[in-house]
């Protein structure tokens, strides 16, 4: 019986390392080998500023649908570390990740290993343990020298390349693009989901011998009303019924995503029944997610500003309603005013929450963000999201819209206040 519970664990790997973000592939790949960890089954890293999530829970259950057992690994989570490790649809057992961070601490030493890196190592333990029939890995940050990238992907996939993360990555889209194209091997597909991206992307895959599939040149999509085409490498599968992710960029996460399967058919074939059933079993809790019941609720987890356009745009699709009430905190090393430009034109009342922590940005500098951009916006700041939430609700007319957005952090707040008050965030959009 371990001394630890998972929560006890989780602060415990919180303090191994000075830095919350220590990128380098070194630490991980010494306490790897010692481990001696064998994964056993084609691999696919999933890279992007924005669609990872999406394109991630995509290749799940699409391969899902084909009879695998698939596991999969993504962050950071909502309301529980367990749902960071899913095997077989199935979030990890607290036993089951208690035993990964006690075999990880075993093994490394005197190695200080960040939360990221810890708890990647007890993924790979699990997953070699499970059985798997593919696993897909979704890249924590950047890309290069990620944890995950430990491990040569059979498959690589750059969903976007936005401007985010720019102390660890750089300020511009070239110098991103090449961080997350470092998941790209030797020999092996890459996957470029990004319809116009950096050519530090393209050079890349050149410079590592990487095969690679481009968006709108090797694979594409077409929109026929309620349905849609794929096109690539393995041909075209035609008449598809929309993801049941909601949104517009959604069909080109899938048709990525496709494109990836394309690309290990002879590792993973898929036939079209599998493709039809993932799409419609798909889901992904705080993107674009819509609520059951009125008002409407939509929870959306869009932190920098390429993905507060998509939440933009695909409320600007949703309809009409009499008034759209933003729910917003934010981390203060983000672009906030860049994320707010984009929602100011969609939103007609705001309450800005604070969020706590030493990356925490205060409700005032939102306000202060906001009043530059719409200084007539009308505004009120809050000590929490949920205390945002609350107040926004009292004012919320069964026709209007709330939308939820910032951070992980402010939608995970929200998603347990109405749980608490009985109301289901169950639902993925």
């Amino acid at each position: 019986m371990s001394a630890r519970t998972l929560a006890q664990w989780l602060a415990f790997i919180e303090r191994q390392h000075p830095d919350a973000i220590a990128l380098g592939l070194d630490r991980v790949r010494a306490v790897l080998g010692r481990m001696a960890i064998r994964l056993g089954c084609p691999v696919i890293t999933v890279a992007g500023t924005n669609g990872k999530g999406s394109v991630c829970a995509l290749l799940e259950r699409i391969l899902a649908a084909s009879g695998r057992r698939v596991g999969l690994y993504s962050s950071p989570h909502l309301l529980r570390y367990n749902e960071r490790v899913r095997i077989g649809g199935h979030e990890a057992a607290d036993a089951a990740l208690i035993e990964g961070f006690e075999a990880v601490e075993r093994a490394r030493g005197g190695v200080p290993l960040t939360y990221f890196e810890f708890g990647t190592l007890a993924a790979f333990r699990e997953f070699a343990r499970a059985g798997l029939d593919a696993l897909v890995l979704e890249v924590g940050l950047g890309g290069r020298l990620d944890a995950v990238n430990v491990v040569d992907a059979d498959c690589a996939i750059v969903t976007s390349v936005g401007i985010d993360h720019v102390e660890f990555l750089g300020g511009t889209r070239e110098a991103i693009g090449r961080e997350k194209s470092g998941i790209f091997r030797a020999g092996r597909p890459a996957v470029v989901g990004d319809p116009d991206p950096p050519r530090s992307v393209l050079d890349e895959a050149e410079r590592r011998g990487a095969r690679i599939l481009r968006l709108g040149v090797d694979f594409g999509y077409r929109t026929r009303g309620a349905q849609w085409d794929y096109w690539g490498p393995g041909g075209r599968r035609s008449s598809l019924a929309h993801p049941a992710l909601r949104g517009a960029r959604q069909l080109r996460n899938a048709a990525t995503a496709l494109a990836a399967l394309d690309a290990m058919r002879e590792a993973l074939p898929i036939g079209m029944q599998d493709v039809r059933r993932g799409l419609a079993e798909v889901e992904l809790a705080g993107r674009f997610q819509v609520l059951p019941g009125r008002p409407a609720v939509i929870l959306d987890v869009a932190h920098n500003p390429e993905a507060a356009h998509v939440l933009a745009d695909n409320l600007g699709a949703a309809g009409f309603s009499p008034q759209t009430i933003a729910v917003v905190g934010m981390l203060k090393d983000k672009d906030i005013a860049g994320v707010l430009r984009e929602v100011v034109p969609r939103a007609t009342r705001w309450h800005l929450a604070s969020l706590g922590g030493a990356r925490g940005a205060p409700a005032e500098a939102l306000a202060a963000a906001l009043a530059a951009l719409a200084p007539g916006a009308p505004r009120s700041t809050h000590a929490s999201p949920a205390a945002a939430f609350a107040a926004a609700r009292g004012e919320a007319g069964e026709n209007d819209k709330i939308i939820v957005f910032g951070s992980f952090l402010t939608v995970a707040e929200v998603m347990q206040f109405l749980s608490a008050s009985g109301r289901s965030a169950g639902a993925h959009g």
